[in-house]
This record gives C-alpha cells, sequence and structure tokens, in this order.
C-alpha cells in the first residue's frame, strides 16, 4: 500500500513555513515553502495565506492536497470551546475556530498542535531526543515554551498547555519593584536579556551579538547578561525537572544557542536546585534547527486519530 504524503505547516508570528512529506522519511521534505503571515491584515488574510502556502506546495509538487494536514501554532486550542487562545505573538487567531475554518476552506481533515509540542515531538522522533522515554522540548527566544513528549506523543493537557513552563512565575533573590514576581518568560527571554544589557551598558544590542560578546569575554556588561541568564535559566529549569524529571531536554530558539547554558557551570547550578543529589538528564542543542518544528507538524497529521 502507498503510504500517503501529509503537509505540515508552521504558522509562526512573521512567517508560515509547509513541508510536504511522505511516510516514512517525514523528516526529509520534498517540497518546502515559506509565505509572509501578515497577521496584522486580520484573521481571514492568515486563513487566506495558508490557503496560499498549500496552493503553492501542489503546484510544485503536481499532486493534489493530502487529505490530513498538520498545523503547529503558537498558544493552543481550548479543550471546550475549539477556539485558539493564548498566541502572544498572533493575537488575531485569538477566539477563532482555526481547525474548523480551515477544514471548511481547504476540504481536508485538519490537526493543530502548540508550535513547541511539534518541535518537540520532531526532536524526540527524529532528533537529540530519539530514544529517549520523555523529553522537554524549549523555546527559548523572543518567548519561552516548551513541550512535552512521552514516549514518542505530545502531551497538549486538560487545557492544552502542558509544557508552558514560560508562564510560571520565577521569584528573584531581588524585590520586585512593584511586588509582582516576573514570569520565566519575563526573565529569560531575548527582548527581556536584551533590555538587562542595556540598562548595564548604556547602549542597545541584540542578543546574538551580546552572546558573543558575553564568550569572547570583551564585554563585562555582555559577560554580567549571560551570567543573568544562566542563573535564572538554571532556577526555572529545575522546577520542570523536579515536576517532570525527563530524561533529555533540548533547547531550540536564539537564545537557545547560547553555548554557555551547555557548560558544566550551568549543570552544576541545576544541580543545585533539583530535588536530588546530582543532575544526569543530557541537555541538547536540537539537531534539525530552530525551523524541525514544522517536521513535527506532519508527524501531528500522522499521527493524531481521525
Amino acid at each position: 500500500m502507498t503510504p500517503s504524503p501529509v503537509i505540515g505547516i508552521d504558522l509562526g508570528g512573521t512567517k508560515i513555513e509547509g513541508v510536504y512529506v511522505v511516510p516514512p522519511e517525514l523528516h526529509k521534505a520534498q517540497c518546502r515553502i515559506r509565505v509572509p503571515v501578515e497577521g496584522e491584515k486580520g484573521y481571514r488574510h492568515v486563513l487566506g495565506q495558508i490557503a496560499l502556502l498549500c496552493e503553492k506546495i501542489t503546484e510544485e509538487t503536481g499532486q493534489p492536497l493530502p487529505r490530513r494536514i498538520g498545523i503547529g501554532m503558537p498558544g493552543a486550542i481550548d479543550a471546550e470551546t475549539h477556539v485558539g487562545k493564548n498566541s502572544p505573538n498572533l493575537t488575531c487567531i485569538n477566539g477563532h475556530s482555526l481547525v474548523d475554518d480551515l477544514t471548511q476552506m481547504l476540504g481536508v481533515e485538519i490537526f493543530a498542535g502548540n508550535d513547541a509540542n511539534c518541535l518537540a515531538l520532531a526532536e524526540a522522533t527524529f532528533g537529540k531526543g530519539k530514544g529517549y522515554e520523555t523529553v522537554f522540548g524549549v523555546i527559548l527566544g523572543t518567548g519561552v515554551g516548551g513541550g512535552l513528549v512521552v514516549n514518542g506523543r505530545a502531551l497538549n493537557g486538560r487545557h492544552g498547555i502542558a509544557g508552558e513552563w514560560g508562564q510560571i512565575p520565577l521569584a528573584q533573590p531581588e524585590a520586585s519593584a512593584n511586588g509582582r514576581i516576573p514570569t520565566i518568560e519575563e526573565t529569560i527571554a531575548g527582548p527581556i536579556l536584551e533590555r538587562f544589557y542595556a540598562r548595564l551598558a548604556g547602549k542597545t544590542l541584540d542578543f546574538r551579538e551580546i552572546s558573543q560578546r558575553a564568550a569572547e569575554g570583551s564585554d563585562p556588561h555582555a559577560v554580567a547578561t549571560v551570567r543573568h541568564l544562566v542563573d535564572n535559566f538554571a532556577r526555572a529549569i529545575a522546577i520542570v525537572i523536579d515536576v517532570f524529571d525527563p530524561h533529555a531536554i533540548i533547547l531550540g530558539g536564539g537564545v537557545g544557542h547560547t553555548e554557555a547554558l551547555y557548560s558544566e557551570e550551568t549543570r552544576k547550578k541545576i544541580e543545585q536546585h533539583i530535588f536530588n543529589p546530582t543532575f544526569s538528564t543530557p541537555i541538547f542543542k536540537p539537531i534539525l534547527g530552530d525551523s524541525g518544528g514544522v517536521f513535527g507538524t506532519a508527524l501531528l497529521a500522522l499521527s493524531s486519530p481521525s
């Protein structure tokens, strides 16, 4: 029996990426296309851009739309109302039934999941997490998110928010000025770290350059910023370890490229915060890269029950 192809779509804040894959080689794209999301033009326009992407894929492959399409999206689908929620960088999809609307528009089965879950699923299946019973896939970038995978299946949870560790309050050693405890995302996301550096240095740099300067030791303010990242990452990831105790951790996103996060010093800091005398969990960079999640969406389409 010829395996049925699937399309995987990664719906982001600035672009929509799609791949056309044929089982069992779900990590190899026969076609890979990107279009702008243009979320500022509204929800209906975003639906149109997804339809445009699918049209481009069928034109390039010369094949009709497969009967299943998986979509990774920021935020989640509410389990009771089936509408989108909690999308921070594509707010126009909140409150809308993305799956139902796309099903009606395209005439195929649509399966949607959180983008971080899709990244974790791809890495657990094809990447550095392959062979591990449980995997926590992290997104450290403009925002902070995560996905949990157990025995090759992503966990969504009762409310569809499993793995959203970025929204956990992370108490700081110094008291907050307004008495409010900032979240993990409000402490170690890329833009937050850039502002931290700007307060110290009196100038702005993007985090990639800050990280490079810290690695070179050429900028004491950059060194202090990365130290702030490492200290708070250690405390933040310890929460996940104490609750979920994953067999492997994979760090994606721009901030996740910071070499200091993989150092022995960082591992020692994590060890100080977990409920165990030693810390042996491997922390990996993603093999599939930051766009690996699009392959996870293809897996989502293939593995979801009808």
